[in-house]
């Protein structure tokens, strides 16, 4: 069960709109909080200074000599606050004073029934010795801070009180609540409209995006998305085009390939069609030329057979599926043994194999693999040497590496074919070598799968070098240290 919107807008607008609503309401809450103490503090502090003034104010109407009743009603008369009503009480609680017609807290708007001047003060009971004792008392629906402090006149202990009705002070904060709560909603609200309307505004080119891309298929892989801003949407077009780049010649690689691969089948199948034909369209024929045409089948049934196996091993290869077997070997042994595999195709050319400086050179790899390497190697320069020259190899230690290079003295690489030696089904023009050999399939295949098994290994294959009478590829492979390493 989905928490949450699929739409990615939407999610967006609702954390949008939470990330404003959370920390604007907890500013609305300590806001509050801070406003109401704030308040309360100084109605506190000034009911303090109001008992503290009339007790001063008290004091020196005493000194001016009338008795303490006289006193305490001087004064009373006298010294008046605003919102503070002076209650004073005796020892035993009963009412010796207050302000004149209640001028204070006790004669605001208040219940029908107003609480007793008395009950109030005497509500917190006897403040502590030298103290003072404050709090909040309600009564009749109202609530009312009363702070009471000692008085000692004439060796008579009485009660100073004074009280402060907060019913002024609830109804602000009841108007900041009231403010809070249809503020907050209505700004929350806004909040959510403004922010859907920026994620609709800004969703808009993936939108566009999108529908493009949607658009772009196997037939139109050469279209791209258009780039409209140098932002995160730019980036994010430049990436996908990238990607339809890669597709676009992967699409175009596969193309080629499979129209490549069935050509070079349907030679050999056309070959071994027709001789039969040929064949068995007479039904009387020397032995002779039975085995001429056998000879012809059997040769172009192993091309087709060597187009197949080196079309399944780049198959392999491409699908990361291409087993490799590493062990150590010595790939100056493995040269010697290929060279002597090859010698009888290069007599039959009329090429000469010569195998120069070939220092010791143990290696990690698959046998089998690098063995085709060196052989494929061996066959294309066999293919492109003139009658009468020899193909020259050599293998030397480079550092942690080691360098096998393969020289023929052919007419070289045309510039404008050197980048696509490697490419899989290339061929240099076809009168610059002679027939295939019988070692490989002579389709084109061989240098693209030596570069398959020289990666495969952590090497490389590079052509080091061309001009006319002279081509040279290179292999590197790493060392035995330094592929364990």
């Amino acid at each position: 069960m989905r928490l949450l919107p699929s739409s990615v807008r939407t999610r967006l607008t609702l954390w949008y709109t939470l990330a404003l609503a959370l920390p604007l309401a907890a500013f609305a809450f300590a806001s509050y909080l801070i406003f109401s103490h704030t308040v309360r503090a100084r109605t506190d502090a000034f009911m303090s200074d109001a008992l503290t003034v009339f007790a001063r104010e008290l004091g020196a109407e005493r000194r001016a000599g009338p008795s303490l009743d006289e006193a305490m009603r001087r004064t009373l008369r006298e010294v008046r606050f605003r919102e503070v009503d002076i209650v004073i009480l005796d020892g035993s609680g009963d009412v010796v004073g207050t302000s004149p017609h209640l001028a204070g807290a006790l004669a605001r708007p208040r219940p029908a029934s107003p609480p007793d001047p008395a009950s109030l003060a005497s509500a917190l009971g006897s403040p502590p010795a030298g103290g003072e004792r404050m709090g909040t008392v309600r009564r009749g629906g109202g609530a009312y801070r009363v702070l009471v402090r000692p008085l000692v006149e004439e060796g008579r202990p009485f009660r100073l009180a004074g009280v402060h009705s907060l019913a002024d002070v609830d109804a602000m904060l009841g108007r900041i609540r009231r403010l809070f709560l249809v503020a907050i909603p209505l700004i929350i609200l806004f909040a959510a409209a403004g922010g859907s309307f920026l994620a609709r505004r800004s969703f808009r080119p993936v939108s566009a995006l999108a529908s493009r891309a949607a658009e772009i298929g196997a037939s139109t892989l050469h279209e791209r998305l258009p780039v409209v801003a140098d932002d995160e949407l730019g980036e994010l077009a430049r990436v996908l085009n990238d990607l339809l780049d890669r597709l676009e010649r992967s699409f175009e690689q596969q193309r080629r390939f499979m129209t490549d691969a069935s050509h070079e089948l349907r030679t050999p199948a056309a070959i071994v069609r027709t001789e039969a034909d040929v064949t068995l369209s007479r039904e009387a024929r020397p032995e002779n030329e039975y085995r001429a045409s056998m000879s012809i089948v059997r040769d172009a049934s192993r091309r087709l057979g060597r187009i197949v196996e080196d079309l399944f091993l780049i198959a392999r290869a491409d699908a990361g599926h291409l087993v490799v077997n590493p062990a150590p070997l010595d790939l100056d042994e493995l040269v010697r043994d290929t060279a002597r595999s090859v010698k009888p195709i290069a007599d039959e050319c009329g090429v000469r194999v010569e195998l120069g400086s070939l220092a010791a050179a143990p290696v990690v790899g698959d046998r089998d693999l690098l063995g085709r390497l060196v052989l494929n190697l061996l066959d294309n320069a066999i293919k492109h040497a003139p009658e009468g020259s020899a193909v020259e190899v050599s293998l030397r230690a480079a550092g942690d590496a080691c360098e096998l290079s393969v020289v023929d003295h052919g007419p070289g690489i045309p510039p404008e074919a050197r980048e696509r030696v490697f490419e899989r089904f290339f061929r240099v023009d076809a009168a610059r070598s002679r027939e295939a050999s019988t070692l490989t399939s002579g389709a084109g295949l061989g240098l693209s799968i030596c570069r398959r098994i020289a990666g495969l290994h952590g090497g490389r294959v590079e052509l080091a070098g061309t001009r006319p009478g002279r081509t040279e590829f290179r292999v590197t492979l790493p060392m035995e240290d330094a592929a364990a390493a």
